[in-house]
């Protein structure tokens, strides 16, 4: 029996495609083994966001090399559908496997054992009649939580993001597929499932379908409990949208709306599809319809031309929408972007203590969402047993994502408890008291 190590970088949806394949492999007859431990193949699915995803990508090639020179090393993904020559020259490599190629991974691996040639699987991911790859999970690496990708591609071009050259045009899953998986998923006893994508609001628009009616599809699912939604664009979220989110009571209100900038120059610049007062609107609606929804972000400071008014313009807007959690980033020059060549590049110290500023907002922000839970009644999905200062705890989330500890002799893994939030046990975790 062949022993295979796997290794993922970047997003969720990579995390997902990692999955599936080392279930392809466990099929195909290979023990999976830790990354670190030997292998006589090493698979590399890779990230190329930015220049430090790519350049991570290249060091973890490497360390596999270097941990068995006589192993195989693939090298699939983000980076090496972008590295064009680059990872052509790159001799660590044996088989190459670009975006839309990972379900033939076991195929090629066995191609390379019978004539030992490098080989390389790779599309024009930009082309029209590619499809969407078929990759599906039985199980995930989480025991409770499920991340279920039904989308992929992009079709925005937003001047920073390199993705839409390495993952192409906007490809949907199946229906049918998806919920499929998902049953699967319930009868392995899967209660949450998180609907994911490189760019999830843009589902069904190849196949003459949306996203919401997908989501009410996987609603009717027996045996799960709680639907959470990957990172949405603002516009995908009306009134009608949110409204009718609210009546499906699986929904979590939780709700990760990227904005990038609160400056309406900045966003321009950025090509966003959208302004500050309609971004604001969308929150509105799901305000109105949800009960102290958690709504998340992702920022980017620095970028091409933000001035010192431009950033506190953004400070100011944060503060007003008043978020639950967000990821701040330091704009990072991305080759191959239209950003990159752009003037006015921002002096790394000033996106340093920009995103210092940022990240203390975040900070207060967050602590005051979770305390306003305090003394409430609410609902968690536990999920592993902790220690914290000593003392034994199972922790979990609530449907807004806050996450408690409650205290239990029996294993409460996998189980959804009632009881009131008492305070907090350390900056991120919440004491409950169960209910009996």
């Amino acid at each position: 029996m062949r022993r295979a190590a796997l290794h993922n970088l970047g997003c969720k949806v990579n995390a997902y495609e990692t999955e599936a394949m080392q279930q392809i492999l466990e099929k195909a007859g290979y023990e999976i083994v830790p990354f670190q431990e030997q292998a006589d193949v090493y698979v590399i699915n890779t990230c190329s966001v930015t220049n430090m995803a790519d350049r991570k990508s290249r060091q973890m090639i490497h360390r596999a090399r270097k941990q068995n020179p006589d192993a195989v090393i693939v090298a699939a993904g983000c980076y090496v559908q972008t590295a064009g020559e680059r990872q052509e020259e790159d001799e660590t490599i044996d088989i190459v496997i670009g975006n839309n190629k990972k379900h033939e991974l076991a195929e090629r691996l066995e191609e390379f054992f019978e004539k030992h040639e490098k080989a390389r699987a790779m599309i024009d991911i930009n082309c029209p009649k590619e499809g969407y790859e078929e990759l599906s999970l039985s199980r995930t690496a989480e025991h409770t939580r499920a991340f279920i990708k039904v989308q992929d591609g992009c079709n925005q071009f937003c001047t920073y993001c390199i993705i839409p050259y390495a993952r192409g045009r906007v490809r949907s899953r199946k229906p049918a597929d998806v919920l499929g998986e998902i049953q699967r998923l319930a009868e392995n006893g899967y209660q949450e499932v998180v609907l994911t994508g490189i760019h999830l609001s843009s589902y069904g628009i190849d196949i003459e379908d949306d996203l919401l009616h997908l989501i009410e599809q996987v609603h009717e699912i027996e045996g799960i409990q709680r639907i959470r939604l990957g990172s949405l664009e603002p516009k995908i979220v009306t009134e009608e949208f949110a409204k009718r989110l609210s009546e499906l009571e699986k929904i979590c209100p939780h709700f990760h709306l990227s904005l990038q900038s609160g400056c309406d120059a900045t966003l321009e610049r950025m090509n966003r599809k959208y302004t500050t007062e309609e971004y604001a609107k969308s929150c509105g609606y799901l305000r109105k319809y949800f009960r102290e929804p958690a709504i998340t972000t992702d920022v980017i400071v620095g970028f091409p031309g933000e001035t010192e008014e431009e950033f506190a313009v953004t400070k100011q807007y944060l503060e007003k929408i008043h978020f639950y959690e967000m990821h701040i980033f330091k704009y990072s020059k991305r080759q191959g972007t239209k950003a990159a060549k752009m003037s006015d590049q921002i002096d790394e110290q000033i996106k340093t203590k920009r995103s210092n500023e940022l990240l203390a907002l975040e900070k207060k922000m967050s602590k005051e969402f979770r305390d306003a839970h305090i003394g409430k009644e609410d609902e968690a999905l536990l999920e592993e047993p902790v220690q914290i200062d000593g003392v034994d705890y199972y922790v979990g989330f609530t449907k807004e994502y806050v996450k408690v500890a409650v205290r239990s002799e029996k294993d409460l893994s996998n189980c959804m408890v009632r009881g009131r939030i008492e305070g907090a046990l350390n900056e991120n975790v919440y004491l409950m008291t169960a209910y009996s």
